[in-house]
Formats: structure tokens, C-alpha cells, sequence
């Protein structure tokens, strides 16, 4: 095993317990940032580029059918796969707490849409479930398994907060272990079904979960409720024939007591299990091999890499699973650096000393600028450079193209990039300046229907003059597809009453002139 330091990562404060790594065909991203996408990256997904030992990020993209991803820490995340032997997968994304500290019960699949050297593009899609849909939480896990042809996840343990109903201005903000049910989701039916099982008594969070074929093995976990780690190992086996799916667990022994551990896969039937806390106030250093063959599970003690006296002393670390063997490992350096955020990072390579040499090999070729033709690869916009004061000629560099939370002004969740309306056409890939008062974003306006939403002013037909009266007028707009909707629901005005005005009295004299000729043809008929 081999620990790696990482001499420098920009915005390193991003980078906070809680964070997810993807990996797509040997890329790493990261998600699940501290605090709210910015309006340079409103995807919140971002490459991690490593060269030199220097980590770089680099902002990804969705394309224009995904939904809003919100960046999301301690959610379940595992790939899922056509079939046990498809190269092709997406992530599963489940639950996890938002940076306003609501959680999230709501699943999303994300897809790799297509990468060049200069972008990476992403389908991100929410997954809508019915049946026994597992409610809001966070530390818990997810698994992919597969039976008779078919597959099925497997969702199990976590934390939310405490009901409603049960809540005081004491315990407002307080949390609880889930119920311990095994909920089985079948995405391509969009149902779930929960199971509950007498061997599982207590809930878990922040445990390990290993999935092969039809078994699931759930490692270790810290209850909230009796305050332990206890040395659980279960086995989860899952048969799915043609009526309804089967599902049975087993007590096994050889079990670790170890919460918030990290898993990497470095062959077909082997794990390493990294990390963690074997107690409130004590890490475990010591590192375990995890075999997963015949239908069994074999647990052993590896040597663990030279910990660094950083490592050792600090009281919390944390990291995720890059992929292939490696971990991205964090602690605190909040004593030791002037950005208070700020953290130090290792690489640990979990793989032999000559397969650790290939990984970094091949790294270095991965990250090698692209030889692919200049024409093939999509070109920069403004608002994806993040290096407005370079040159143009700077922006072949590939150095260039990293975030700088720096040039950020004020936060966004949405971002300029989204799909307005039902017509909207404003792409990132081909959008123009419309206006004159637009350089590299769209100028947009706020509905006022409901909670309000944003929409492009260019798909609302809206001219400069308007959109500039609306810019300094005190008044509330609707979006062309929510005018008729606010008018059918405002109360028809009263019809506005004349007042007569009162004729006003006539003057004597004026009153004689006008009565003199009625009363001469008065006397005339009179005589006649």
C-alpha cells in the first residue's frame, strides 16, 4: 500500500466530509460540494485532474434534458449496470443532506453523455418510485444485485430526522436511526418494496456494504440509539423469480466493529476496507483485506500503509473511493493553514508495488493533452473558461481550464444554463448575445407565479425596452406560459360607478333670456 501526499488542490475547502467520488472509465469527479453550486458551476460536479501530486478541479456540465442536482453529502451511491457484465453504467444517487441541512429523499440516476479534452458532459435524470418509497436519510447504503437474469437494488440503514410529530424546541434539529428494512427498488418498473426481517433488530448507519451476484454483506455500522459499533456482519441474500422477489438475511460471525470505513475494489473478488472509527474518539489504522468467493466472505488483516504523525494525531479524517484501488483520504488542517476551510489530502494505493507503477503510468497518459483534432472537440464559452484576464492564446492551455472559486460572485442553484420553458432554445453550445446589455451569460427574469422561477428573457419574446422597464419598474411579471393561469385566478375588478355632477344654478337674468321665448309662445296660443 502506498500513501501519496497531494503537494496542493485548489479550493480544497470544497472538499469536506460527506463528499462522493464517481468514476467514469478511469475519470474521477467529485460531488457533493460544501455549501451551494456557484453561477460558474451550476452542475456542482467537477474532474478531478491530478498531475504532479497537484489535484486540479475542473467544472463539469449537464446536458439540456437533465434535471437540478443538489449538492448532496452522505448519500447511498453504488453504479448500476445493464447486466452483471455490461461495460456500460450509470450512478445511482440516493438521499444525503443539502447545505441548508434538509434531506433529501429523492433518487437520481447519472449518466457520462460524452467527454472530450475540454468538457465533460453529464445526464442527470430524477428517478420517480412508487410502493414503499424509503423515506429522507443520510449514512446509509445502496447495492446492485442480480438473480435470475434480472436486477434489483438494495437500499438498507441511514439516519433522519426525528418525526414530526415527536419533535420539541429541544430535540428540533435531532436525528434517529431509520427503521431496519431492507427496501428492494426496481428501476426499470419504478416500485419499491420494503422487507422487514427478524435478524436485523437495531438500525445502522454509516456501515459497509459489499454486493456480489445475488448477496449483499453488511459490515460493521454505528447505532445512534445504544451508542455502539458493534461487530456486525450480515448476509443479505436476494432471489428474484418470476412472482414476488425473495429476500433472507443471516447472522454471520467474524465481524468488525468500525463505522464511516471506506471501501475500494482492486480485483474481481477483492476489497480493501480503509478508514473509519472504532470508537467517538478513536480512528482505526488498521487496514483489512475483504475476499468475496463461492458464496462466502473472508475477512484478514493487511499491512497498513506508513501513516503520516498528521494522520495519526489528527482527531477526524474522512475520503471516498476513487476507483481502482485508491482512496482520497482528507483531515482537517485548520491549525496549520490560513484558510480555515482548508484541508491536507493523500492518495492511498491499495494495489501491489508493480500494479501501483501501471496505475500511475497509465495516469500519466490519461492526463496527457489530447492529440485528437482540434475541430472534433467542443469550443469554450465565456462562462466555462473561468479565466476572463487570460489571452487568447492561454486558452489552449489545459492548465487553464480550472476552477477558481475566487472569480465567484454571489451563489446560484439553478445557473444560467437551464431549460426555462416548455420553449425554451437557449443552449450553451450555441448561445449568442441578444441583447446589449448581455456579454457571456443570458439575461434572465423572475416569475412571480407560485414560489417563482426563472426564465430567459430571449424565450419570453420579451424587446430590450420591456426587459429594461421591467428591470426598474416595481412590478411582479409572468412567464408567457403562467399569464393566463394568474389572470384566470385574479379577482374581476369592480366596475368603476360615474358620479353625476350636480347641474349648478342658474342666475336670474340668465334664467329670463332663456324663459323669454317659451312664455311669448305661451301668450301667443293663448289669445289665439
Amino acid at each position: 500500500m502506498l500513501l501519496q501526499v497531494v503537494s496542493s488542490i485548489s479550493n480544497s475547502s470544497l472538499l469536506q466530509p460527506g463528499f462522493s467520488l464517481l468514476n467514469f472509465n478511469g475519470h474521477v469527479f467529485f460531488f457533493g460540494q460544501k455549501g451551494w453550486p456557484k453561477r460558474s458551476c451550476p452542475t456542482g460536479v467537477f474532474l478531478l485532474d491530478l498531475k504532479h501530486d497537484e489535484l486540479k478541479m475542473k467544472p463539469a456540465t449537464f446536458s439540456k434534458d437533465s434535471c437540478y442536482l443538489p449538492p448532496l453529502r452522505y448519500p447511498a451511491l453504488c453504479t448500476l449496470r445493464g447486466s452483471a457484465g455490461s461495460d456500460e453504467y450509470q450512478y445511482i444517487i440516493h438521499g444525503g443532506k443539502t447545505p441548508n441541512n434538509d434531506l433529501s429523499d429523492k433518487t437520481y440516476l447519472m449518466s457520462l453523455e460524452s467527454k472530450t479534452s475540454k468538457k465533460t458532459t453529464f445526464r442527470c435524470v430524477e428517478k420517480d418510485l412508487g410502493g414503499d418509497v424509503p423515506e429522507a436519510r443520510y449514512g446509509h447504503t445502496v447495492d446492485v444485485v442480480y438473480s435470475r437474469g434480472k436486477s434489483v437494488s438494495v437500499l438498507f440503514g441511514g439516519r433522519t430526522y426525528t418525526p414530526l410529530a415527536q419533535r420539541t424546541t429541544e430535540n428540533w434539529n435531532s436525528v434517529v436511526d431509520c427503521l431496519p428494512s431492507v427496501f428492494l427498488i426496481d428501476f426499470q418498473f419504478g416500485c419499491c418494496t420494503s422487507y422487514v426481517l427478524p435478524e436485523l433488530q437495531d438500525g445502522l448507519a454509516f456501515h459497509v456494504s459489499l454486493a456480489r451476484n445475488d448477496t449483499v454483506y453488511i459490515l460493521g455500522g454505528h447505532s445512534l440509539q445504544n451508542n455502539t459499533r458493534a461487530p456486525n456482519l450480515y448476509r443479505l441474500k436476494i432471489d428474484l423469480p418470476l412472482g414476488s422477489p425473495s429476500v433472507t438475511c443471516s447472522i454471520l460471525p467474524g465481524g468488525i466493529s468500525v463505522s464511516s470505513a471506506i471501501v475500494t475494489q482492486t480485483s474481481d473478488t477483492e476489497f480493501v476496507l480503509v478508514g473509519g472509527y472504532q470508537s467517538d474518539n478513536q480512528k482505526r489504522l488498521v487496514c483489512n483485506t475483504i475476499v468475496l468467493e463461492h458464496g462466502r466472505i473472508e475477512i484478514v488483516e493487511r499491512a497498513s500503509p506508513d501513516w503520516t504523525p498528521d494522520i495519526k494525531h489528527c482527531r477526524i479524517w474522512f475520503g471516498c473511493d476513487m476507483g481502482k484501488g485508491s482512496v482520497l483520504l482528507g483531515i482537517p488542517g485548520a491549525s496549520k493553514q490560513l484558510v480555515s476551510d482548508a484541508n491536507y489530502f493523500y492518495i492511498l494505493r491499495c494495489k501491489g508495488a508493480e500494479e501501483d507503477k501501471e496505475e500511475e503510468v497509465a495516469a500519466q497518459i490519461c492526463s496527457q493533452p489530447a492529440t485528437e483534432d482540434p475541430g472534433d472537440s467542443t469550443p469554450f464559452e465565456d462562462s466555462e473558461e473561468f479565466c476572463f484576464s487570460a489571452e487568447v492564446s492561454s486558452f489552449d492551455v489545459d492548465e487553464n481550464d480550472t476552477y477558481n472559486e475566487d472569480d465567484e460572485e454571489d451563489e446560484s442553484e439553478t445557473g444560467y444554463w437551464i431549460t426555462c420553458s416548455a420553449s425554451c432554445n437557449v443552449d450553451i453550445n450555441t448561445w449568442v448575445p441578444f441583447y446589449s446589455t448581455e456579454l457571456n451569460k443570458p439575461a434572465m427574469i423572475l416569475c412571480s407565479s407560485g414560489t417563482g422561477h426563472w426564465v430567459h428573457a430571449q424565450c419570453m419574446d420579451l424587446s430590450e425596452s420591456m426587459l429594461l422597464h421591467l428591470s426598474e419598474a416595481n412590478v411582479k411579471y409572468f412567464c408567457n406560459e403562467h399569464i393566463d393561469l394568474n389572470k384566470g385566478l385574479q379577482t374581476p375588478k369592480k366596475p368603476v360607478q360615474l358620479k353625476k355632477q350636480p347641474m349648478k344654478p342658474l342666475r336670474r337674468k340668465a334664467a329670463r333670456k332663456l324663459m323669454a321665448p317659451v312664455k311669448k309662445s305661451f301668450l301667443r296660443r293663448l289669445f289665439e
